[in-house]
């Protein structure tokens, strides 16, 4: 079972969310369809459901592996280095 190598890096607390949705997605004109915050630097961008993928491209453009979902009644976390749900 593959585990993931980034969470002993992460903060001992969830950063404070930068906005309480996908700013891209607003700024785009689009729907996101669920929300996610990275745990590095509480950005929120849109999951791969949504149109523009911004979670993932915050991932890409910074490195930043581990995010969470930031909907409401869920918690898990997945990081985008390893691919496995943390």
């Amino acid at each position: 079972m593959k585990q993931c190598t980034h969470t002993d890096a992460l903060p001992a607390v969830d950063p404070e969310p930068l906005s309480d949705t996908c700013r891209e997605c607003q700024e785009a004109g689009t729907h996101p369809v669920q929300l996610r915050l990275c745990l590095e630097c509480g950005h929120v961008g849109c999951c791969d459901s949504s149109p523009l993928q911004h979670a993932t491209e915050h991932y890409k453009q910074t490195g930043h592996p581990v995010m969470r979902t930031f909907e409401p009644g869920e918690d898990w976390r997945w990081c985008f280095v390893d691919h496995v749900l943390v």
